[in-house]
């Protein structure tokens, strides 16, 4: 899924994230609220990890996101 997509369906795919990522919490989520920025500077807050480490796992959800799609098509 590019990035759009996900924004426009956050409600569908933050409990996909909450899976990968334990420690956001639901408040965290509703915060990100799609956005990307924001979901990477949780990642940092919350896993001790830089920017680049962030955006690289976000990147991999996202491609995974768009495989597990693909899948069901």
């Amino acid at each position: 899924m590019n990035w759009d997509q996900i924004e426009g369906q956050w409600h569908q795919v933050a409990g996909k994230a909450r899976t990968q990522w334990a420690k956001l919490t639901d408040d965290d989520l509703k915060g990100v609220a799609g956005k990307r920025e924001q979901l990477a500077g949780k990642l940092q807050e919350h896993y001790g990890i830089l920017k680049e480490e962030a955006e690289k796992q976000i990147d991999a959800w996202s491609s995974k996101l768009e495989h597990a799609k693909d899948d069901r098509a």
